[in-house]
Parts: structure tokens; sequence; C-alpha cells
């Protein structure tokens, strides 16, 4: 097979017809930051769209026209809910209506950092109750390689229907970089692994249609790696960069500033930045996928381990840094009023998932802090199956409130947050990401984590 065609070969299937005129229904099932972005771009490609979801709060609010992700607006939903271009439902039996089904379900780990694959095992299964030939299924959920093949193909082919024969089967590691404005789902070049030479013509087909570029490898397998290694080298790097961090600290050095000067090499060096510890729903995840498969396969991947090891223990080392900085002002973290800015995993946007200032809330707390936060994308604290957290909503961040606060640790650097204003009227500020860099007066109140 030739997986790098320019176009990708005529497939001579109703399917490749229905996917030209566009006249084929994508279904999208999974409507969290990876689906719903999706639905959009296939929408205004011109295609008629399906989304499903197991959470009926999600599709009540859908179908209402009413967006719960930030950068995906209420406008764009209640437009193509009321003209028939996107219909959202819990129904799983209406799996066979779609043409194409995208699976964008979440693959967490375990207690033991091993991989979690019940959700895509789940929706397999639905849609093998209800599959029917000439259906295109592409998994997009980031998983090791094998997954496709090995786990997702032996369930659907349970209907009593094969891949390749009756319907078609490929693997596109999902690319979402939730809030970036430059690169939407529809602006992201997209990675295409067929079952077969047939299947990757079709879903090349689908994905050339709402995506600005399609690059075809060789089998599902490569594809599921490449997103892998994505992950695996953004870990690996932010690692390097966390641990220089607690060093030049230690040396007196400005991270940040020896960053700087480092980029400006034009070659050979690209600039990660240190934080509290790593966030998202991919990269604190996808690297123990490949340290679990390579125990499989007898080897040990020391590298990625470390880099593992070294991500986790940032919120420990943020919580040394805030302790020294109340023991400046003879305070001890016990009793000590702690307000947390930002809970959310990354700069401007309200997605909360693997942050890393849960952790550091759960550490606070076990100190005997008394926590709180303010962040202006999460009103309300969410839920966490692997922390013991306290009920709380995002508190207004004035004068009064900052100055009651014993430190003010900055988490996440949201555009929206005033740093002189918070400077000014905050005893201590502990700043985890370099927000304050431009902050004159107050400067003695700052510490750097």
């Amino acid at each position: 097979m030739s997986p790098m065609l320019a176009n990708a070969p005529w497939t001579g299937t109703a399917l490749e017809q229905k996917l030209r005129d566009k006249s084929a229904l994508v279904g999208v099932i999974g409507l969290g930051y990876v689906g719903l972005p999706l639905v959009q771009a296939f929408v205004k490609a011109g295609f008629h769209t399906i989304g499903y979801d197991i959470d009926p709060e999600k599709i009540t609010t859908l179908q209402a026209g009413k967006s719960y992700i930030r950068h995906i607006r209420d406008r764009w939903i209640k437009q193509y809910v009321r003209s028939g271009e996107f219909t959202a439902t819990a129904d799983m039996s209406r799996l066979s209506e779609a043409d194409c089904l995208l699976i964008c379900v979440p693959t967490p780990l375990t207690d033991s950092r091993d991989p979690d694959l019940s959700f895509i095992e789940a929706t397999a299964r639905q849609i093998a109750a209800v599959l029917r030939p000439g259906q295109l299924i592409v998994l997009e959920s980031t998983t090791y390689p094998g997954t496709t093949r090995d786990v997702l193909l032996p369930i659907l082919e349970q209907s009593g229907l094969k891949a390749g024969e009756d319907f078609y089967l490929a693997y596109s590691p999902e690319r979402e970089d939730p809030g970036n404005p430059d690169f939407s789902a529809s602006r992201i070049p997209k990675v295409v692994g067929g079952y077969d030479e047939s299947c990757l013509a079709l879903a090349q087909i689908l994905y050339k249609a709402a995506i600005v570029e399609v690059v075809p490898v060789s089998s599902v397998e490569v594809a599921e790696a490449c997103k892998i290694l994505e992950n695996t080298y953004r870990a690996v790097n932010i690692a390097l960069v966390n641990e220089l961090k607690v060093l030049f600290t230690r040396m007196g050095l400005d991270v940040w500033e020896v960053i700087d000067a480092a980029k400006t090499k034009p070659f050979g060096f690209q600039p990660f930045y240190p934080g509290p510890g790593l966030g998202g729903h991919c990269i604190p995840i996808d690297p123990f996928y490949l340290t679990w498969l390579a125990r499989k396969h007898g080897l040990a991947t020391r590298f990625i381990e470390l880099a593992g090891e070294i991500n986790t223990f940032m919120p420990q080392y943020v919580l040394q840094r805030v302790v020294i900085a109340l023991n400046d002002r003879a305070k001890a973290l016990r009793g000590s009023k702690i307000c947390l800015l930002g809970v959310a995993y990354k700069k401007d946007v309200d997605d909360p998932r693997e942050s890393p200032a849960f952790r550091l809330m759960e550490l606070l707390t076990e100190g005997g802090a008394e926590i709180s936060y303010h962040d202006p994308h999460i009103p309300l604290l969410p839920r966490s199956r692997h922390y013991k957290l306290p009920e709380l909503q995002s508190q207004t961040p004035s004068d009064e409130f900052l100055a009651a606060q014993d430190c003010v640790v900055i988490v996440t650097d949201h555009t929206a947050f005033d740093y002189d204003f918070i400077a000014q009227h905050a005893r201590i500020v502990v700043d985890t990401r370099n927000a304050t860099r431009n902050v004159l007066a107050n400067r003695e109140k700052i510490h750097k984590a």
C-alpha cells in the first residue's frame, strides 16, 4: 500500500459517493472538548451531523441551543440545531443512522496507571449492536498502538460483519488545543491510518472534506503511535524545564529568563515552560500508556517514567514554596488562608481536566490550610474521582478578599487576572507561571515557584 498518495484511490462504494457529495451523515460519539469542535468542523464543511453522548445534561444543553465549552459559542449551537444540520442525542440505538461514526470518548488511567479502555469497549459494543453494512468507524480517542486492531475490531466483528468487506475501520488521533484561536479542529492536520487500503481511502475522503490537511500513514498502529509520541515529547520536555526550575531556583537563577535567552537561538532549540504540574486529558496520561505497553513487551521506558515522576512531583514543590513564603512572614501553613488563582489546566480555557490545581488543593488541605479559589472560567469546582476536595465556588478577588488571604497562589495565568491589582492587595503572591513578570510595584511580595 502507498499511504502517501496525494489523493485517495477510488473505492467505488456508495459511501464514497455520499462523502464526495456531502450527503453522508457524520456521527460523533462523545461531545466533549474533542467531539463538539469536530461536529463544528463537519457542519461548517457542509455535512449534516449527529452527536451522541451518554450524559443527558449535555444533550439537554445542546438542544436548548447552548454550549458548555467556552470557545464553542451559543449562537453556533443554536443556529445549527434549529436548522437541523446538527442533532444531539443520548439515544445510542440511533448509532445506525450515521454513515460515519467518529469515536471521541475518554481513555483515562486506572489507579495503578494502566490503560482504562472501558469507554472504548462500551462504545464498541453499542455500535456492534446496530452496525450496518457500509458504515465507516473511526477511533479518535488517544490510546496505545494496537487498540484499534486488537480491542475495537473484535468487538465490532461480533456483529457478524467483517472489517474491510462489510464495514470500514480507521484510526485518526484527535488533535485539539482548547482555546487556541489559530488552530481550531478544522485547521489542524489530520493523521489517518486504515485497517486496509479501502478503509484508509474512505477515511481520507471524509477528513479531507472538513480538515485543512490529511496525512495518511501505513497502518492504524502508526497513527496510534503518532499521537503517543506527540504527547510524550511534550511531557518529557516539560519535565526537563520543571527539573531545571527546581535547580535554578536553588542557584538563584530565573528559569524563565534562561529560557527566553536560549530561545533566541534560531535552530536546535524549542522553548517549553515550567509550571505547577501537568494538566489536560492527554499529556499527563498518554506517556503512561506507552510505559504500560513497553512492560507488555518486556521493556522499561525509564526516560518516560522519570519524566512522569518529575511532573507529578511539581504540586509538592509548589507546596514547599508556599511554606517557605509563609515562613518568611512568620506564618505556619496550618490555619493559613490560601487562595488559588486559576484551576483550569491551561490559560484562558474552561477545561479543568487533570489540573495540577486539584493535587495542590489536596496537599494544602492536608497541611491544615483553609483554601479557596478564583477562576473566571470555572464558577464551581468540579468533582474529581482522584482527589478529596471540598465543595467550593469561585470567589470574587476584591481588594478586601485578597487582603484577607495569607497567600495567593497563581496556578493558571489567565489573561483576565489583573496582576498589578493582585500584587497590590495580596499579602504574599506565589507565582508558578511567571505571570507577574511585568508587575513593577510590590515585587517584594512576589515569590516565584
